[in-house]
């Protein structure tokens, strides 16, 4: 997103150098979910429609469908009306994070950035987040940090990193193949959950 400029090298977006798009540009193919959300004090319709203040009423309520959270928001005391407070606290995490999400949709950006997206939502939640999630990835180049690897077994790629190194690559069976940090990492979690 070129918050800092390379030293060498190129980072190429749909084979075309991102030096040459203008960050505005550039930056407005990028979507994000991050572990920490953030929504505003306005209803849950703007919040949802945040930087993407030219959709239709109907196009929010399509994105929130989307990513699963219309049949909580019209629970909602006002549904699409109700406004979130300061501190977002009339709300839960997972609510929240859903909330992102339907934005996230709605802007329908070319690249994805997933951070922790689904890393404080109990169990039951994260359900509808990675489906939500998985709908939000298809068609599209999606980086996903996470430590729940259930997250990334789909992925084409994946880069293990420890201590700030990346140590292993390759897809989710490969990795489980070497025996190696992943699959030790891997198995530890799947023992947690049994």
């Amino acid at each position: 997103m070129r918050f800092y400029e390379l030293n060498s090298g190129q980072i190429l977006i749909d084979g075309h150098d991102s030096l040459t798009f203008t960050r505005r540009d550039l930056r407005a193919m990028f979507g994000m979910v991050l572990q920490d959300t953030w929504l505003y004090n306005a209803t849950v319709m703007d919040n949802i429609r945040y930087g993407n203040f030219d959709k239709t009423d109907e196009e929010v309520i399509a994105a929130a469908k989307a990513a699963h959270c219309d049949e909580f928001i019209r629970t909602l005391p006002g549904g699409y009306h109700m406004v979130i407070n300061e501190e977002s606290s009339n709300l839960s995490q997972g609510q929240k994070q859903l909330l992102t999400i339907a934005r996230t949709i709605l802007a329908d950006p070319k690249i994805l950035i997933l951070d922790e997206a689904t890393s404080s939502i109990d169990t039951r939640t994260e359900v509808f987040i990675q489906r939500a999630m998985d709908k939000l990835m298809k068609n599209r180049t999606s980086f996903v940090i996470a430590h729940r690897l259930s997250t990334i077994r789909d992925a084409d790629m994946i880069l293990v990193m420890k201590d700030g190194d990346i140590i292993e690559q390759g897809n989710h069976e490969t990795l489980l193949e070497k025996k190696g940090f992943y699959s030790d990492l891997y198995h530890s979690q799947f023992a947690e959950q049994s």
